[in-house]
């Protein structure tokens, strides 16, 4: 029995043969920027789109107003705090570090001429010059920086001050005995002081002066970014509420009225909180400042030439100028009276009041009478009578010393004014940017919040 092949038969009709799938094509991935500048373009096209976006620009607006304001503001709100509680307190210090050196040179040559036995008054004036000296400089030192032009000055005045006492205890020492050698010591002393000391104080008082010009500067400039800022935002503001009048016929959107009042407030409050924050700052600088600058040189040089003067007495034309026909102190003092008349010049012209003006008038009788009283000591002592020229010198009674003095008590009382004056002024520029970044900030908060209200209520008539 035979089988048939294990093999299927064909069919009598192949199947057609069925095609791939086509392949679906991938749409291109976008970018999250293009989705969002996608979704900005479909939102745009629909009114409930468009006041979505009007609410968020405004709301950003508002915020970077208040936000800049803020800012800006504590930047010169710091500089005008650094004026009144800084630079200006370092700058009086360095000057009262010049006025205690130089006073002290005048002391010790005042004490020298009195004799073995200086008195004891001139003593402790030469003590408490150099005490206060000390002392101002801890300070300094205390709030400059090692590194900076003030500090290098400082570390000078460090350096040098032990130098020049040790060289005045020598000439008392000698001028006890009734050595002539203390003169010497005594000249070498103040050459040593007019040729470091008070050049490195004189630096490092306009050292200490420019950094306050420069806070002065930081504290008065306008801030123009907040100010044009809150008015792009007003303007905004504006052109929102006029949209929606003529779309709604409505005259007010209440959450808009109220963001563009809180707008408002900060635009006023910053224009005219910092335009009397500068006028008071300029008043400080030029009522203040500047007449404290021109007291402090003039009253420094009367002190250089009361020392001159004394040394004048005490070298007894020893000491000539660099082409030798003249006596250095002689010729120093003279400098130093004109430069004092000079500055009392200015003094005068600079004071705006009579508690100003008075003091510096009767210093300018007193440089006067002064001047006089020298020229008769000088006429004395050329006569030959050296202890008649001493007594006109540094007597008790019209002498040039008794001038100084009347000279110096009214620079100080000038001084005392021109620095309440500063203070003043200078607190008052301060305490008119006071509150006004924490206002800003917390009222463009409220503005923003504001706005976003309006604009939803306007929103809900969608729904």
């Amino acid at each position: 029995m035979t089988y048939p092949p294990n093999v299927r038969p064909a069919p009598l009709h192949a199947p057609e043969q069925t095609p791939a799938p086509a392949a679906v094509p991938v749409p291109p991935q976008r970018s999250a920027r293009a989705v969002v500048a996608e979704r900005l373009r479909a939102a745009a096209t629909t009114e409930p789109g468009r006041l979505q976006i009007i609410g968020a620009v405004l709301a950003l607006l508002v915020v970077a107003f208040g936000a800049v304001t803020a800012f800006e503001i504590n930047d010169r709100a710091t500089a005008a705090n650094d004026v009144v509680e800084r630079s200006q307190p370092l700058s009086a210090d360095a000057a009262d570090i010049y006025r205690s050196l130089a006073d002290a040179d005048a002391a010790a040559a005042s004490g020298f001429l009195a004799g073995p036995q200086e008195p004891r008054a001139v003593h402790d004036q030469y003590v408490k010059d150099i005490e206060d000296a000390s002392r101002l400089l801890v300070t300094a030192a205390a709030n400059t920086d090692a590194s900076t032009e003030s500090g290098h000055e400082i570390t000078t005045l460090n350096e040098e001050l032990p130098r020049y006492t040790g060289l005045i205890e020598r000439a008392r020492a000698n001028n006890r005995q009734g050595m002539p050698l203390g003169g010497a010591y005594l000249r070498y002393a103040n050459q040593k002081m007019a040729n470091e000391l008070l050049p490195a104080a004189e630096r490092l008082y306009a050292a200490e002066t420019g950094r306050l010009d420069q806070d002065y500067r930081a504290a008065r400039a306008w801030p123009f970014f907040s100010l044009g800022l809150g008015i792009v935002a007003l303007a905004v503001l504006f052109w929102a509420q006029r949209r929606n009048y003529r779309r709604t016929n409505r005259v007010f959107n209440h959450g808009l009225l109220a963001a563009t009042a809180a707008a408002t407030v900060v635009l006023l409050w910053l224009a005219v909180g910092h335009s009397v924050a500068r006028s008071d700052l300029a008043d400080a600088n030029t009522r203040g400042q500047q007449s404290l600058d021109v007291l402090n040189r003039a009253r420094i040089d009367s002190l250089k030439a009361r020392a001159n003067e004394n040394l004048t007495v005490v070298a007894r034309g020893a000491v000539l100028t660099a082409d030798g026909k003249n006596d250095k102190y002689e010729t120093d003092y003279s400098t130093g009276m004109k430069a004092l008349g000079e500055e009392l010049s200015r003094a005068e012209k600079l004071a705006d009041d009579s508690m100003g003006s008075e003091p510096v008038a009767t210093a300018m009788k007193g440089v006067a009478e002064w001047q006089s009283r020298h020229r008769t000591a000088r006429k004395t002592d050329d006569d030959g009578d050296y202890d008649g020229a001493l007594k006109q010198i540094i007597g008790s009674k019209d002498s040039t010393g008794e001038s100084f003095n009347r000279v110096d008590d009214a620079l100080r009382q000038a001084l005392a004014h021109e620095q309440e004056e500063f203070t003043r002024a200078a607190k008052d520029g301060r305490g008119a940017l006071g509150g006004l970044p924490i206002g800003a900030a917390a009222l463009a908060v409220l503005g923003a919040v504001a706005a976003i209200v309006g604009v939803n209520r306007r929103l809900s008539e969608f729904r």
